[in-house]
């Protein structure tokens, strides 16, 4: 599962607060326990240097019952030569050989903890001096029970557990104002995304503080800018170069009826020779210009929105071999249809669809060409086919762009490259869609695919 921004940093401070809180708790216990076992061996020193040096008056040897009574008042070990006396619960046995070693070689004070069945204990040791006269040859031994400070240390770590524990809330709390303050630019970019991919290019964000979010969301402001200043100078073009095209076919309108008019009593006076094929010239290039006049005029309301549907219940079948007849290409194309298909659609675009998607056929393709009809519940497809080369990868998708032709030597042909485009243009209208391709084994092929009905 993906985790958000806010569950990331979220647990991002809750981890470095744990780790922050381990360690210092783990220091704070290597201290604490330092601390503790030191003070309870500075005590026990203390007591016995004071000890010692209140019993530091003996100049001789001691006897066995000197030794006894010495180890009674001073409740320790006391040792000389080979001789000891046990006080105080402590035997001879228990003192550590090391310390003795140390204590006996260095003639100074020594301390040393050691494991007393299972249990910590400190043990000290001294030599007995008699001032400044020297060394008397006595030493003193006392053992410490260290259980207490065992448990006081071992409590430590629930202790710090504890601690981490608490300290969790309000490292969370703080995670949280952290992650609102750094979310909520970020929220607040994401909503400002959103409404500019809507087309709200005229959306700006507050700046809030000096950071490096705030220059972001300054960044954002002036990209914004710039894109709401560079689209309204694109919609002002595209505007301006459809009005041009608007108008211009609209003034051609005129001149072009009167010149299709003359060519249409040319084409019926009594010419012979070069008068006669000038004639059919200006005939043919008459009649060229007023369906490239119609197209450009189709397409320019296409481009201003102007275009409207008038859908009524039409038996394709009977649309189609009309279309093929009024334009005499009835025994060039055959039909593969059912007795009737009624669908929902606009009698005149589907008309120019069918028209065009023919006329390519039989202009560009070869025959035979089909024209098949087939129809669900929801939506009929009409495809035609023809027997010509098929079209090469690289034209399939640029055939309904407008002004297209496959062959630049085609330039001066009878199409004028918008054919295709209107039939596009007419499909996308009644909500359907217009695929070219190339069919298994034959040439080119154009599927069209229509809702059945309007609702």
């Amino acid at each position: 599962m993906r985790l958000g921004l806010r569950a990331r940093l979220l647990i991002a401070f809750t981890l470095v607060s744990v780790f922050t809180g381990a360690v210092v708790a783990a220091g704070s216990y290597l201290q604490v326990r330092d601390v503790v076992l030191s003070s309870a061996q500075d005590r026990m020193v203390e007591r016995l240097r004071s000890d010692v040096e209140r019993s530091a008056g003996i100049d001789h040897s001691p006897s066995g019952a000197e030794l006894v009574a010495l180890a009674n008042r001073l409740k320790a070990v006391v040792v000389f030569g080979n001789s000891h006396a046990d006080g105080n619960g402590i035997t001879f046995g228990d003192l550590p050989r090391d310390l003795r070693e140390r204590v006996r070689d260095t003639g100074r004070l020594m301390v040393q903890r050691a494991e007393v069945d299972g249990s910590p204990h400190a043990f000290v040791g001294a030599p007995l001096n008699f001032g400044r006269a020297g060394e008397t040859g006595i030493e003193v031994y006392r053992r410490q029970d260290l259980g207490a400070q065992r448990d006081e240390i071992a409590a430590l770590p629930e202790s710090s557990l504890l601690l981490v524990l608490v300290s969790l809330v309000p490292a969370f709390v703080l995670a949280l104002l952290a992650a609102r303050g750094v979310l909520r630019p970020v929220r607040e970019l994401r909503t400002g995304a959103r409404r500019v991919a809507d087309g709200g290019l005229d959306t700006r964000l507050a700046v809030r503080g000096s950071d490096e979010l705030a220059d972001l969301v300054r960044t954002f402001n002036t990209m914004t800018a710039e894109l709401e200043r560079t689209v309204a100078e694109l919609r002002r073009m595209e505007e301006g170069s459809r009005r041009f095209v608007a108008d211009v076919s609209h003034e051609l309108r005129t001149p072009l009826t009167a010149m299709t008019a003359v060519a249409e009593a040319l084409d019926d006076a009594s010419l012979t020779g070069d008068a006669a094929t000038a004639a059919g010239m200006v005939s043919t290039e008459t009649r060229k210009l007023g369906t490239l006049v119609e197209e450009l005029i189709e397409i320019s309301r296409f481009d201003a929105g102007v275009a409207a549907l008038r859908p009524e219940p039409v038996d394709l079948v009977v649309l189609v071999t009309g279309t093929l007849a009024a334009r005499g290409w009835t025994d060039q194309v055959d039909v593969v249809a059912p007795v009737t298909l009624v669908s929902e659609v606009d009698r005149r675009r589907i008309d120019v669809v069918v028209a065009n998607l023919v006329g390519n056929a039989l202009r560009h393709g070869a025959r035979p060409v089909f024209v098949e009809l087939t129809g669900t519940e929801d939506e009929v497809v009409l495809v035609v086919t023809d027997d010509g080369p098929g079209l090469d990868d690289d034209v399939t998708p640029l055939v309904f762009e407008r002004f297209y032709k496959a062959d630049s030597a085609r330039a001066r042909s009878e199409g004028s490259g918008l054919g295709l485009a209107i039939a596009w243009e007419n499909t996308r209208l009644h909500g359907g869609s217009l695929e070219a391709g190339n069919a298994p084994g034959t040439g080119a092929r154009f599927t069209v695919r229509l809702p059945r009905s309007r609702s």
